[in-house]
């Protein structure tokens, strides 16, 4: 089994979603420099959560379930490299091995979730749960910084599966919920954990 080249993060990356990074350790450097001396051009990296730990230096934890990340531009920063991953397949981490120069793991992928017209309805309740809490989440920080993010901003994608991962990329959620979405065995199972975080997100606001 081939080892992939993975950057730990303390976000989750969902599948169809784009994800720009900031690159200055050096190991990092290292990996993308060999991504981009690749024979097939948009080689891919593997973008795993960060469980304890801090993502610069190493010695952290890392969790299981991931996505990988194809690289769609590279640009040099005033420290750095400035990069940006487009999500494409999910996978488990079967084995981390010598990280030298940079974390490598071999993987397994994981079936892509398959979008069903039945599914309508409970994605028409997702994208109104969703909705909601951002709204709530706007008013709540309107004058706090312009330019914030509000729902009738919110365009998805037409394709439905991937309308539902943009769902859960925008839902007003922490990493350890996202967590849990990214490794949902269905795309019904993936919606009803998204309504309801959501919903439970909404209760403890409420409560604050």
């Amino acid at each position: 089994m081939a080892a992939s080249p993975m950057f730990p993060l303390g976000s989750v990356l969902f599948p169809f979603m784009p994800i720009p990074l900031r690159v200055f350790e050096p190991r990092y450097l290292t990996m993308v420099g060999r991504l981009l001396d690749e024979d097939e051009p948009g080689f891919e990296f593997g973008v795993v959560l960060i469980e304890r730990g801090p993502e610069a230096g190493g010695g952290d934890e890392r969790a299981s379930v991931g996505t990988m990340a194809r690289l769609v531009s590279v640009a040099a920063g005033a420290d750095g490299l400035l990069i940006v991953g487009l999500g494409t397949r999910r996978f488990t981490v079967e084995r981390w091995i010598d990280e030298d120069p940079y974390p490598r793991a071999e993987l397994s992928m994981l079936p892509d979730l398959e979008w069903s017209e039945e599914l309508a309805a409970l994605r028409a309740e997702a994208e109104a749960v969703v909705r909601r809490a951002i709204a709530r989440v706007t008013e709540s920080e309107s004058g706090s910084e312009s330019g914030s993010q509000s729902e009738d901003d919110i365009e998805l994608s037409e394709d439905p599966g991937t309308a539902v991962w943009q769902l859960a990329a925008i839902a007003p959620l922490g990493e350890y919920d996202r967590y849990t979405l990214v490794k949902s065995t269905s795309m019904e199972d993936l919606l009803r954990r998204l309504i309801g975080l959501v919903l439970e997100a909404e209760v403890l606001w409420s409560a604050e």
